[in-house]
């Protein structure tokens, strides 16, 4: 079988390389060549040694993910879904302006958590992408945008993590891949610029901030804990004072000096004045000095069989205002690329579409055996 190596930091490709005989320098070769080039085929790697060039097509190959279909907004966006085998798909959202371009990209088929406002989580969970199917997302989309656009410059300026899945519970496939995205001979982002959004997965925050400490968004939803036990289960595990302790501790090692708070905007739900001030309270006065942070509201998007609605425009200004003249941070984020269920929470439209409810009803299952499995493995470790 051979190897992808989508899969490999520059670290792992120079171990690869070294069982193979070969230099570190040559990992790095290789590795801007897959990356910074998009070569997918070794004989353009004109500056490897030819004996190389001849050996590297029966040990390895650079895997990209079939193309199921591409769908293109009329504000721009650009979405994926991509085949990851055994009727899986994800999709992979590209989102152009004027002074970036952010990709979103999926670390799971699917979604464990299963909160309330989230078409993926409707799916169920199907299982982890490796770290080539995370990466394989943005060498495709990165490749593709310079040829789209006739641009010889990088394209994606950001990444998030805020497709198909929770990041933190395919961690050992998603560190990896981060390091890809930072290296200088990879894509060459800041940290300050790939995002992993999660629903509050607590150990795996405090593992993040040793291992690979990039900007943190993390899915909030709810001012207290009775409101976000309903709308986001994970919150039953890792509670609302837990999950800002470690939020806290993760500061000194983030990027930015501050955490954003995700907040989906649901119709007599989460979105009244009173709420709006438990949140203020809640994130001034936990901890010593409160918890510096940005408060990014999300017009709710909705999808079959979900039972809720979005926020009146109005009541979404209301409780921003509240927040601001409290002395929060607070923004209203755009939604882009609706109209190809590309906006956030929408994603999975397409591989719902395709699935009975029959499997529905499996994946959901697998989902709850998956979050059992994940905190077992947590326990023990």
């Amino acid at each position: 079988m051979t190897a992808n190596l989508l899969d490999f930091d520059l670290e792992g490709l120079a171990a690869f390389c070294e069982q193979l005989g070969e230099k570190r320098f040559r990992a790095v070769q290789l590795f801007r060549w897959i990356h910074q080039k998009g070569a997918s085929d070794f004989a353009q790697m004109t500056d490897l040694a030819r004996g190389l060039r001849d050996k590297l097509p029966a040990v390895c190959a650079i895997t990209d993910l079939p193309v199921l279909s591409r769908q293109d907004s009329a504000d721009g966006t650009i979405k994926w879904l991509f085949d990851v085998g055994d009727g899986n798909a994800v999709e992979t959202v590209f989102i152009p302006e004027e002074d970036r371009g952010t990709l979103c990209i999926s670390s799971q088929a699917g979604c464990a958590v299963g909160c309330r406002f989230c078409s993926t989580g409707h799916q169920g969970f199907s299982r982890n992408l490796t770290t080539g199917e995370i990466l394989a997302q943005l060498w495709h989309a990165e490749h593709f945008l310079r040829r789209h656009l006739k641009r010889g410059e990088r394209v994606i300026t950001n990444v998030v993590m805020m497709g198909m899945g929770e990041p933190l519970q395919n961690y050992n496939a998603l560190v990896p891949a981060l390091r890809v995205m930072l290296d200088d001979h990879g894509y060459g982002l800041s940290r300050r610029r790939v995002t992993v959004s999660t629903s509050g997965v607590v150990p795996m925050i405090d593992r993040l901030a040793q291992d690979c400490p990039v900007a943190l968004a993390v899915s909030l939803h709810a001012p207290g804990d009775a409101l976000r036990d309903d709308l986001v289960p994970l919150n039953r595990k890792y509670p609302i004072a837990e999950l800002l302790d470690a939020c806290l501790r993760y500061l000194p090692a983030a990027p930015r000096d501050f955490i954003t708070f995700e907040y989906c905007m649901l119709d007599g739900v989460n979105d009244q004045p009173a709420h709006a001030l438990q949140l203020l309270d809640l994130l001034r006065s936990h901890g010593a000095r409160g918890v510096p942070c940005k408060i990014n509201l999300i017009p709710f998007n909705p999808f079959p069989d979900s039972g809720l609605t979005c926020s009146p425009r109005a009541a979404v200004q209301r409780f921003a205002q509240v927040l601001i003249e409290g002395g929060l941070v607070t923004t209203v984020r755009k939604t882009r690329g609706d109209d190809i269920d590309a906006a956030c929470g929408q994603l999975a439209g397409d591989v719902l579409d395709r699935t009975s409810a029959a499997q529905r009803l499996a994946r959901r299952r697998q989902a709850s055996e998956h979050t059992i499995r994940f905190v077992h493995k947590e326990r023990q470790a």
